[in-house]
């Protein structure tokens, strides 16, 4: 069982697997057990989840070997707080392109509870933070190092100050969010097309340069063109990947079910012809 060390895992060598959970049904926790899964994914930002639902997720999904990376909608520490005072073993924000959003998140994950001016002081002069203040800085590193602080990448000018994002201490892993990333970089949802396949290459050779995690939540509906499985391998073994999510509960299920309708009713269609409402596949 994982101990909930989510920044050490994101951070290692070897490539770790999650998956987007959307239900607070701990069924699901139970069947996303067996799955092979490294962690969990908790999107606050499209699922609408309060915060005793969080908090009754994380639990769940701790008690059974899967730490939880739990998103905000944006990067404010009083938002990231929240998200760990529930069990998050890591928060992402959305869209992140400064180091100011960097900082406001670094703030909550890895120097909880300081505020005020000695927060400001720790962020600004993280040395001499560490100097005058030796023993409160050894007991944060023990409470916080463990967590992980994640970076949504999710558009043009995140990627071109991806090397001031990276430079803040403290960071454990980027995530690409490509449905946003597609749209920033003028090709929406074109995946296949070389400038998004190029931007996902230098975000990742970039992030593991700097010695952090390089992932991908990939959510969008299974088979969509230059997001299916192989391309997932590419990234891996080509692009430098090592934290896949794939996937969503809600899309997966939807995927099988219509898999399994269709080749059940492959010989006589007219049968459920009238049971068959069109409805948009949901990108998360």
């Amino acid at each position: 069982m994982n101990e909930g060390n989510l920044a050490e895992l994101l951070r290692q060598d070897r490539v770790t697997y999650g998956t987007l959970m959307t239900s607070p049904d701990a069924i699901f926790a139970q069947s996303a057990a067996g799955c092979g899964l490294d962690f969990v994914f908790i999107d606050t930002e499209h699922v609408p989840l309060d915060r005793g639902q969080l908090a009754h997720m994380c639990l769940a999904y701790m008690q059974l070997g899967m730490p939880p990376l739990v998103r905000i909608p944006t990067a404010d520490a009083a938002l990231a707080r929240q998200a760990v005072d529930a069990g998050a073993c890591g928060v992402v924000a959305a869209y992140m392109e400064t180091v100011e959003q960097v900082l406001e998140l670094k703030s909550a994950v890895k120097l909880k509870p300081l505020q005020g001016s000695l927060l400001r002081k720790a962020l600004d002069d993280p040395k001499q933070f560490e100097a005058d203040h030796a023993t409160t800085a050894q007991e944060l590193a023990q409470r916080n190092n463990s967590k992980a602080l994640v970076i949504n990448i999710e558009s043009r000018p995140a990627i071109e100050n991806l090397d001031k994002l990276l430079a803040v201490p403290g960071i454990d892993s980027v995530l690409v969010g490509p449905h946003d990333l597609s749209f920033s970089l003028g090709v929406p949802e074109d995946f296949e097309n070389p400038v998004f396949q190029d931007a996902l290459r230098t975000i990742f050779s970039k992030a593991r340069a700097a010695g952090v995690g390089a992932g991908i939540h990939n959510g969008m509906p299974p088979g969509t063109a230059g997001m299916t499985t192989d391309f997932a391998q590419r990234w891996i073994s080509d692009f430098g990947c090592n934290v896949y999510v794939h996937g969503a509960d809600v899309n997966l299920f939807a995927a099988q079910l219509k898999r399994d309708l269709s080749s059940i009713c492959s010989d006589d269609p007219s049968t459920r012809q009238g049971k068959r409402t069109k409805v948009d596949e949901t990108v998360i």
